[in-house]
């Protein structure tokens, strides 16, 4: 077992998976369950790994999808998009993904009509970045769409370890059960307060320290040289953009 952080490719394959369950977690965050034999040797050992998912706009694109010829031109090429495998249990054949509800977009439009039966392809994911269990505490910042991501990382942390998780959210009713056998306190932040300036004024966690920030692109990378100038280790610090203000991506 390696004791660096490091990356592990794995080989890529579509699978074709069925809608078994659809749970309301929150008002704006639904689970979709899916499962299917092709489930089976899938892999993922990173806790904010992506998968694509797939969606077709037309004939020519669910054609494409079924007969898994993922490339050719823009017309026959579905719409993917990337979502961070939230619960993988390949005994009962079952992958949770977690969805925010936003109103748009075709993953968020697919996610609130989803009922059981229902089809979906997915793929991936290409990689996984592992983090072994070398750290002492961890910061975890995100808003809604990184929930999923913080979630599994806070499920697969021992005991012992000290975890601080600043969530970003658009009101009180978004708040989620995080279960974790580590130490770990969540500030949820609301979307109209200023969440910058609660990063500049946090009292980091002690110890060796490993930091993950995922949120709008822009503000990715503000809390990004915000952490790095309270002196936390580039080499211990992800920052991921999940989303973009003008629209781009569909990611949770």
């Amino acid at each position: 077992m390696s004791d660096t952080i490091h990356r592990v490719n794995h080989e890529i394959r579509q699978r074709r998976l069925h809608v078994l369950r659809v749970t309301d977690l929150t008002p704006r965050m639904r689970r979709i369950t899916l499962g299917g034999e092709e489930l089976q040797g899938f892999t993922s050992l990173g806790s904010d790994d992506h998968i694509k998912l797939m969606f077709a706009e037309n004939a020519e694109q669910q054609q494409a999808i079924d007969a898994r010829q993922l490339g050719g031109d823009g017309a026959t090429r579905p719409t993917m998009r990337e979502y961070t495998p939230r619960r993988i249990d390949l005994q009962a054949n079952e992958l949770d993904i977690d969805f925010v509800l936003h109103g748009d977009g075709p993953a968020s439009t697919w996610a609130a009509q989803a009922t059981p039966g229902q089809v979906l392809n997915i793929a991936g994911p290409r990689a996984s970045m592992v983090v072994p269990d070398i750290f002492d505490s961890y910061l975890l910042v995100g808003d809604e769409t990184a929930i999923p991501a913080i979630g599994r990382r806070l499920q697969e942390l021992p005991a012992g370890r000290r975890v601080l998780a600043v969530i970003q959210i658009e009101d009180e009713h978004e708040r989620q059960p995080l279960p974790s056998a580590a130490q770990v306190e969540v500030m949820w932040v609301k979307r109209d307060q200023d969440l910058l300036a609660l990063l500049r004024d946090l009292s980091l966690p002690e110890g060796k320290l490993y930091s993950w920030v995922a949120l709008e692109k822009a503000l990715t990378r503000q809390a990004k040289a915000l952490l790095l100038e309270k002196g936390i280790a580039e080499d211990a610090l992800k920052a991921a953009a999940y989303w973009r203000a003008d629209g781009g991506g569909d990611h949770a």
